[in-house]
């Protein structure tokens, strides 16, 4: 979906709130970036309006995603949730909603209903899911009536996403990924500044490509303008077989942030 859309390159907005992500999306924007990624979660909707209605571009030209919480999770809540969203956004309608996360490994049903309905309604041009395993998301795809356009997961090259990948084929559910640099820690290995330093890229620049060319969407989040930047121009250089390969043999690191500790509701995810 991202990636028929053009916005195959989303800025990304957690954690920042308040003044911080004002002055960081006005410069994403000025940099090139049309697509926003935010949640309620974030607590930062009411800003990104701030911005999204003084910066001079037409509604046409922007790609707004947002997420509902769990905790919004009931027929009386979820439609509620989203009309707040769009209060604080300033828009009328969202390009995608998301359901942020599935009720751990509850029924994930219900959730994906009100979800729909949000789409019938028009309150959202386009719905996905986030944070989905392989098991839910070949359920959300046999339940919905509605087109899925996104799963939203942790993605980066210290994690093999491989089993979440072949479901993605299967399904017709493309992914995007969050944690795309896995919180620095990327970083600590050289393989990544080797291949920049032979595409004259940084090191950033060379996982979020091994991403993209797997047809994985990114939404990188920086407060820096030249970071910013970077994380735009992604486009401009190809990795070859052999370094995607390279990359790729990393995965088997198994590093993952989002484990059950740091969310207690996560999923069963698959190994």
């Amino acid at each position: 979906m991202y990636f028929k859309t053009g916005h195959e390159r989303a800025f990304g907005t957690f954690p920042l709130k308040d003044q911080q992500i004002e002055d960081a999306l006005e410069s994403a924007l000025d940099v090139g970036y049309r697509a926003i990624d935010t949640a309620q979660m974030y607590a930062n909707e009411k800003n990104i309006g701030n911005v999204l209605s003084q910066c001079g571009l037409a509604r046409s030209e922007l790609f707004i995603t947002s997420k509902v919480p769990t905790s919004e999770f009931s027929e009386s809540a979820f439609i509620p949730s989203v009309e707040k969203s769009l209060s604080e956004l300033k828009i009328s309608t969202l390009d995608v909603l998301l359901v942020h996360w599935p009720p751990g490994d509850d029924d994930v049903r219900p959730s994906l209903d009100w979800l729909q309905q949000a789409k019938q309604q028009g309150l959202a041009k386009h719905i996905g899911i986030s944070n989905y395993n392989t098991k839910q998301m070949r359920i959300a795809k046999e339940h919905c009536s509605e087109e899925l356009v996104v799963n939203q997961v942790e993605f980066h090259p210290l994690l093999n996403q491989q089993t979440l990948q072949k479901t993605a084929i299967e399904t017709g559910i493309p992914l995007a990924s969050y944690c795309s640099v896995a919180r620095g820690k990327v970083f600590e290995y050289a393989l990544f500044n080797d291949i920049a330093q032979t595409h004259e890229v940084t090191a950033a620049q060379v996982v979020l490509r091994w991403i993209i060319q797997q047809g994985v969407s990114i939404n990188p989040m920086s407060t820096k303008r030249a970071n910013q930047a970077a994380n735009f121009d992604v486009l401009s250089f190809e990795l070859s077989a052999d370094e995607m390969q390279q990359i790729s043999a990393l995965t088997n690191t198994g590093y993952r942030i989002v484990n059950d500790t740091l969310v207690p509701f996560a999923p069963t995810w698959d190994k």
